[in-house]
């Protein structure tokens, strides 16, 4: 089942918030609410919520549960 919340963590500060995730496409930018670090996707991630996030992106848990494939990137 896809989960469209994750609970994004910043790397710089450790601020932690919850999200709610686009359903089909990619966030590429978050800028963090703890110390207003613009958080972008590590190299090889699609988008901030599978490099910074509790719960990958929709459209990658969907590739992983095999329902499709992973085409938001």
């Amino acid at each position: 089942m896809t989960q469209f919340v994750s609970i994004l963590t910043c790397p710089h500060c450790g601020h932690q918030s919850s999200e709610v995730m686009p359903r089909d496409a990619c966030q590429f930018f978050y800028e963090c609410k703890g110390c207003g670090a613009m958080l972008r996707p590590k190299p090889g991630d699609c988008c901030v919520f599978c490099s910074y996030g509790d719960v990958p992106c929709p459209p990658i848990q969907e590739a992983h549960e095999g329902r499709c494939s992973p085409s938001c990137c």
